[in-house]
């Protein structure tokens, strides 16, 4: 590996060397966690041996206990090392919301949503980039487009996608009635051109007027471009810029993204093994997750968890106290099917 990093050419192919360099990283700390789980077994042996000793004896008991507490630490840490990485882990990832069920109220959620995940990013020091939107007519949005850029954004967001459930009283309503809405969110990883294969012969490209609420400056050029994909009957829409070409080249970039996750999904679905190390199944239509206000109740129905944070959470953007529990049920299930593997 380290030899191939040193290889004068690699310099010219800057994908193939951010790919090396990766992998290294990775079998790196592999193998700083195997010396150091070396170290401790050598040091057991020796505490172990002067057990008997009347001078040492005590200070080597004292010693082993913190000796195996270490060691058990590693051993799960290298089970975690070893588990097949994920390729999309480290990529940026678009991130989709959309209103469902609920009318107005649905379409709030989705802004209140978006804010959480803004500020969750900002934790992260990750970049935020909204691609489009489209709002409705109390201040909330039918659809939500964004970009968002950082190290791990895929692997810390992935397990967000699918059906989020909101039960509170809207503001308008005046009965106090709790209403229940539903949003859906997809998280899909940013891809590079040559990992989605698109056949320009199988895209249909549409140019139309672009179209704006009341008293909005209306674009009145032909800049807004629908782009469908023929065979999969993936579309997507893109009107927020001015230029025609920019319209073009985010759709592109999304179109992209949905067919790779399209693919994904028809892998997956041809092995039933390989949703192992996933939690739920990714389908949007899956209900994941329960945001009631009234009881400050969040609730992942996946694992079974229930946080009495709920506006904590939504106004801090501290999601690492649903994510981690996510990861680690995750990870515990790819161990589980590779030890019956």
């Amino acid at each position: 590996m380290s030899a191939l990093l040193l290889d004068p050419t690699i310099t010219q192919d800057i994908k193939r060397l951010t790919e090396l360099s990766k992998e290294q990283s990775g079998i790196q700390e592999i193998a700083d966690s195997a010396r150091a789980y070396l170290d401790i077994l050598e040091s057991i042996k020796e505490n172990k041996s002067l057990l008997e000793d009347k001078e040492l004896g005590e200070l080597a008991k004292e010693e082993l206990k913190s000796l195996e507490s270490q060691k058990a630490s590693l051993e799960e840490a290298i089970k975690i090392l070893l588990i097949p990485k994920d390729p999309n882990d480290s990529k940026n990832i678009y991130l989709e919301l959309r209103a469902g069920t609920g009318g107005d109220e649905a379409g709030i959620f989705v802004g209140d949503l978006f804010k959480a995940y803004c500020r969750y990013a900002d934790l992260q020091g990750w970049k935020v980039e909204i691609i489009s939107s489209s709002e409705n007519d109390v201040g909330g949005y039918r659809e939500m487009i964004a970009l968002i850029k950082g190290s791990g954004a895929y692997s810390r967001l992935k397990f967000e996608g699918g059906t989020h459930r909101v039960q509170r009283v809207p503001q308008t309503e005046s009965q106090g009635r709790i209403h229940t809405s539903a949003i859906t969110v997809a998280i899909m990883p940013e891809v590079d051109d040559v990992e989605v294969n698109i056949n320009p012969s199988d895209l249909r490209i549409e140019v139309f007027r672009a179209g704006g609420h009341g008293g909005q400056c209306v674009n009145t050029t032909d800049s807004a471009v629908r782009i469908t994909h023929i065979p999969s009957g993936i579309s997507v829409s893109m009107q927020d810029e001015k230029s025609q070409h920019k319209n073009k080249d985010k759709a592109m970039k999304i179109l992209k993204a949905r067919i790779y996750e399209a693919e994904l999904e028809a892998k997956q679905a041809e092995n039933s093994q390989a949703r192992k190390d996933q939690v739920g199944s990714g389908d949007r239509s899956e209900r994941i997750r329960t945001y009631n206000y009234p009881q400050n109740r969040l609730t992942d129905h996946r694992i079974g968890l229930t946080l009495y944070s709920l506006e904590e959470i939504m106004l801090s953007g501290n999601l690492d106290a649903i994510i981690d529990p996510l990861i680690a049920h995750a990870q515990s299930e790819a161990m589980g099917a590779e030890a019956a593997g």
